[in-house]
């Protein structure tokens, strides 16, 4: 008899655990009838690869469970395809479909005439996978920072609370008002907000638009030091323990403060893993309210806590239905309401709603690096989609969603950006004269110290593009983006920036690679450089070289200020 490897052993006696009713009904129940094919976005992208086809993919699951689980495959293995797994190697492969050539968005499901739901068990079987350690690397390191720090981004209690009290300032700043702050901890509160660490880490003007919108609706609300990260990837990975253990922290903290509602930023996983997967994975019933910022918005313009005026919101608009909000949640109609109060010019994509395509950035599918090529192959189907609205902007209420839209229009190119609904409804808010924004003169210099500086940011994190961009711009910067190296170059030579950001670790050309080439060009040797990595051990990369060393360099993460007394310091901006 062939020796199973220990691991497949564990996953194969893991298994019982999952068999619940609904998971066994899928298992047994799909009839290879291939309407699920044509509703998958890897499948349209890779029409003449069988292994992308949500039937195959689900197979490898289900022989398993027939062979092992099923009376008929434990009698007639041969009649039923009933097939075990013996090795490492098998494990290698069954990772490879379930995380790399999924992003669960259940489209197959909906499409489905038997309703056999494959995201259900496609997280059954990363959750097995994850429990005998075989992982992208990527989900081994936000499971263990959400498990050890509290959050899925690794962001530090005193960053955290350092962000709010900088954003507090500056909208007492904005307003003239002692009283716009964000409250931390406050008790009685009859809102807690939570949010996505991506907000914090990289987009923290999001929380300052919710801010600004509970401060001009006299809301009384707050903001918890711990318990914050809505977000929960327990719904990626299959973790249901951990899944459970980030639930709690977020409803023993909203107890501890005694608050009468849970209101969930915009995240599309955020939102069904906090309110709907939540308590099933912890195991227990909440008695208070929980609701997404799109219904708080939408009732503050209802009930006329708030106006707003839409004509502040230039530009064509679409909107992208997540797919953990909308298939999952079934949050279709709300956040069109929301958009039409404060847009002038909405278009609808198709297909949509619950027929929307993944922005392919779903299931965790951003942290897994080794997967990004086949992702954005995959993402031809969402660009032809968002070319053919018309639209300079699309709308959406996730933030991974928010991140993969990104990623897949800078690489077909397609002249759009994305914002989310928080971000349209504090531009389009009417403010009391009593709390109006002082005028601020134009001549003052001191609110633009980078004013005209053209500066290159290179990186080929998404979300590090939109952070320094947002800092840099907000300060007067003429900013230009490259996610590769050769778009570095190329970039550079067209636009002769004063000041290139460069990361290290990057596919194709890296940064020591970019650097060498600037700095041999003379074209654009004059053009200083800082070096901003994540990967100090890579600095060799850059210092070994036979060239003059950068002007500048800093670890990451970076916070605002600090990016910004560097970006001054290398330019000599006083």
């Amino acid at each position: 008899m062939k020796e199973r490897s220990y691991k497949a052993n564990l996953l194969i006696e893991g298994m019982a655990k999952k068999l619940n009713r609904q998971m066994v009904g899928s298992l047994v129940a799909c009839v290879h009838c291939g309407m699920c094919t044509e509703s998958c976005h890897y499948v349209l992208t890779n029409p003449d690869d069988p292994t992308y086809a949500p039937a195959y993919k689900a197979d490898r699951m289900r022989k398993i469970f027939k062979r092992h689980y099923d009376w008929t495959g434990r009698v007639f293995p041969w009649w039923v395809g009933a097939k075990s797994i013996f090795t490492d190697e098998e494990l290698e492969e069954l990772k490879d479909i379930s995380f790399g050539k999924c992003t669960n968005c259940r489209r197959c499901s909906i499409n489905c005439p038997m309703g056999v739901d494959f995201a259900t068990f496609n997280r059954a079987l990363r959750g097995l996978l994850v429990s005998v350690g075989v992982m992208p690397e990527g989900v081994a390191v936000v499971s263990k920072d959400q498990w050890e720090i509290g959050n899925q981004m690794g962001v530090l209690p005193e960053d955290y609370i350092d962000t709010l009290d900088w954003l507090s300032e500056e909208m007492q700043s904005e307003f003239d008002d002692e009283t716009a702050v964000i409250p931390i901890d406050k008790l009685d509160a009859d809102i807690v907000y939570t949010i996505n660490p991506r907000e914090v880490k990289y987009d923290p003007r999001t929380i300052s638009d919710a801010a600004k919108i509970f401060h001009i609706a006299g809301e009384n609300w707050t903001m918890p030091s711990e318990g914050w990260d809505m977000t929960n990837f327990g719904l990626f990975s299959g973790d249901d323990a951990l899944g459970g253990a980030v639930a709690i922290r977020v409803y023993e903290k909203l107890k501890e403060l005694r608050g009468k509602k849970l209101v969930i930023s915009e995240c599309g996983h955020g939102y069904r893993s906090t309110r709907c997967e939540g308590p099933n994975w912890a195991g227990i019933d909440q008695d208070f309210i929980m609701e997404s910022s799109v219904f708080t918005m939408l009732n503050y313009i209802k009930e006329g806590k708030i106006k707003v005026d839409k004509s502040k919101n230039t530009g064509s608009y679409t909107f992208h239905d997540s797919c953990n909000n909308a298939r999952s949640c079934g949050l279709y109609e709300e956040p069109r309401e929301l958009l039409n109060l404060v847009v002038s010019d909405f278009r609808e994509m198709y297909p949509n709603r619950n027929e929307n395509y993944c922005c392919t950035g779903g299931g965790g599918a951003m942290s897994m690096s080794e997967y990004t090529s086949r992702r954005l192959k995959s993402a031809k189907v969402k660009a032809d989609q968002l070319k053919a609205t018309g639209a300079n902007i699309v709308v959406t209420s996730c933030h991974n969603c928010v991140d993969g839209l990104t990623d897949l229009i800078k690489h077909y190119d397609l002249k759009m950006e994305v914002k989310q609904l928080v971000n349209l409804v504090a531009n389009a808010l009417v403010i009391p004269e009593k709390i109006t924004a002082p005028e601020v003169p134009t001549v003052e210099i001191k609110k633009a110290p980078l004013a005209g500086r053209k500066i290159l940011v290179v990186d080929d994190e998404p979300d590090i593009l939109v952070f320094f961009k947002s800092v840099l711009e907000d300060n007067g910067a003429i900013v230009f983006e490259a996610s590769n190296g050769e778009d570095a170059i190329s970039i550079a030579l067209k636009e002769k920036p004063e000041l290139m950001t460069l990361d290290i670790n990057m596919p194709g050309k890296d940064g020591g690679w970019v650097f060498e080439n600037l700095r041999r060009n003379p074209e654009i040797a004059s053009t200083k450089v800082c070096i901003i990595t994540g990967r100090p051990e890579l600095r060799r990369l850059i210092y070994d070289r036979p060239v003059p060393m950068p002007e500048g360099y800093l670890d990451k993460p970076v916070d605002p200020d600090t990016l910004l007394f560097n970006v001054r310091k290398i330019l000599e901006v006083g």
